[in-house]
């Protein structure tokens, strides 16, 4: 099983970055896609090289997809709706943050459960489904990282907390 990150040309990096960070340190396995298989530029201007098109991957072979806002132009449309859908029916689980919440909105996915499109919240997790908006990052990526089971103990989840969210320097 594989995380799936699909990037497009001005994919908000910041937004995924400290969840990325916990997928990679925990030893999941991620896979940055776009839909056509070229690098794309993120609004921070960072060139990023993908692995490949999202079609390459099997949609029940993904545990975690994730969509990160921006300009979300170029993936919302049919085949990434129809390809989320397939994740969803085989119990992926599904993270949108700012924009790419939307692309979660008109796949259908949002569909009687409680987002952040059903609730004046920074994030929100109902079942299989995580929702954010921008300025939640830090929590999005702590919400995902609980429903992966990424943590090691209550205490471990309690300083990841602290580092992260409060600011806590580490001794």
């Amino acid at each position: 099983m594989k995380t799936a990150v699909l990037l497009y040309n001005t994919s908000c990096i910041y937004e995924i970055v400290i969840l990325n960070y916990f997928l990679k340190y925990t030893g999941k396995e991620v896979v940055f896609v776009s839909c056509d298989g070229n690098s794309i530029i993120a609004t921070e201007g960072y060139s990023i090289n993908v692995s490949g098109q999202l079609w390459d991957i099997n949609p029940e072979d993904v545990e975690l997809m994730i969509i990160p806002g921006g300009d979300i132009t170029e993936i919302d449309n049919r085949k990434v709706w129809d390809y989320l859908t397939k994740v969803q029916a085989n119990q992926g689980l599904i993270a949108g943050i700012c924009a790419g919440v939307d692309v979660l909105e008109h796949a259908g996915i949002l569909e009687k459960i409680n987002s952040t499109y059903s609730n004046d919240l920074d994030v929100v997790a109902d079942g299989r489904v995580i929702t954010a908006r921008a300025n939640g990052y830090v929590d999005f990526a702590i919400e995902v990282a609980k429903k992966m089971d990424l943590f090691e103990d209550e205490a471990d989840l309690q300083e990841t907390i602290e580092f992260w969210r409060n600011h806590q320097r580490m001794e």
